[in-house]
């Protein structure tokens, strides 16, 4: 899943943006944490809603007075 090593932005972050090579080190940065992004998006929206507490003491009343 560590798409994005420390080479890469390494090399990203010490490009020369006027030269091809920098402004191609740069667009694969983009696109890796782009795509680590859309990744860490899935997995979070995989997870399981829970129900909220409708009944009982315990999730249902805020204590106004703490």
């Amino acid at each position: 899943m560590d798409s994005v090593n420390s080479a890469t932005v390494t090399n990203a972050s010490s490009a020369d943006l006027s030269t091809v090579q920098g402004a191609a080190s740069v667009s694969v940065l983009k696109k890796a944490l782009d795509a680590q992004a859309a990744g860490a998006a899935q997995l979070i929206a995989s997870l399981p809603q829970t129900a909220l507490a409708t009944s009982g003491t315990v999730g249902t009343k805020v204590n106004t007075f703490a």
